[in-house]
């Protein structure tokens, strides 16, 4: 917060204060990959700016290292994601926080915060290029219909191609003034869909990064139980560590108990993903947090 206010304020953004975020992010997502991007998820409307950055932060760190990136490199996608949206600071809160649909003009206003933050980031010589490239490019699609360049395909950087993929699902996953959180499985399932948008083979090894099932995210298992899921089993993507707390034959809430599904003495199976809403479920972040 205090990095950002200091943007606002016209100062050069100082990139040894970004360093020890990142640094302590990447040790986090190494110790353990789910927790601190679950725990981003929950924003309160005036910290989501600066708490949606932590986030991307936390996403790209993951996804570089389910890539296999190097360390400086692993370094540089932490840097690009925490900076990435630093223009929509100066984005008026009307048009920021706005709870219905942007009207034209204020989508062209939310629109120039790539470009915004780009100005803002290039009164600091040392910020990296890379990072001066996702700010200014992580809202162009694959297929030329993004902004704020109409870049396609191999134009877009492998690192901004990568904060698209961040930055979108995130966003998703999170409360907005305008609309609910989607839940994590759900969001996946939608942003697979959108034809044009991501770069394919990079979503599929987010699959692989955030899980199959997310943290959060609403299972039904084939013993008739409801479970949430709290962990991933990287090498077993379809069999997350569950907190089971419902009953679906009983409608009744049961005993809570851990289920890690990949132990070979677990017989039981996920059958389908849930929409919390249908069960009228409102805080299940209580369960995983």
């Amino acid at each position: 917060m205090q990095l950002f206010n200091e943007a606002r304020l016209g100062k050069a953004i100082d990139i040894e204060q970004c360093l020890p975020i990142v640094e302590e992010i990447s040790t986090s997502v190494a110790r353990n990959s789910s927790a601190l991007i679950g725990l981003a998820r929950l924003k309160t409307k005036d910290e989501y700016t600066y708490m949606h950055s932590v986030s991307v932060c936390a996403l790209m760190v993951a996804l570089a290292q389910q890539l296999g990136l190097d360390n400086e490199q692993i370094r540089e996608a932490g840097i690009a994601g925490l900076l990435h949206d630093v223009g929509k600071i100066v984005i008026p809160g009307v048009v920021l926080n706005k709870p219905g649909k942007l009207t034209d003009d204020e989508f062209s206003v939310m629109r120039r915060h790539p470009e915004l933050g780009h100005a803002m980031l290039l009164k600091s010589e040392l910020i990296p290029k890379c990072a001066l490239d996702v700010c200014l490019h992580h809202h162009e699609k694959i297929d030329g219909t993004g902004y704020p360049h109409s870049l396609q395909g191999q134009q877009i950087s492998i690192l901004a191609r990568m904060a698209a993929i961040c930055d979108v699902y995130d966003a998703i996953t999170s409360n907005r003034p305008y609309k609910e959180a989607w839940d994590p499985a759900s969001s996946l399932a939608h942003m697979s869909k959108w034809t044009g948008h991501f770069d394919k083979e990079l979503f599929n090894t987010f699959v692989k990064t955030v899980g199959i099932y997310p943290l959060g995210s609403l299972v039904r298992l084939h013993s008739g139980y409801l479970g949430v899921v709290i962990g991933k089993n990287p090498t077993h993507l379809s069999r997350p560590i569950v907190r089971v707390f419902f009953s679906v034959k009983s409608k009744t809430t049961i005993v809570e108990q851990v289920v890690d599904l990949a132990q070979s003495s677990t017989t039981d199976r996920i059958v389908s993903r849930e929409d919390p809403a249908k069960w009228g479920f409102k805080n299940l972040e209580n369960l995983w947090c």
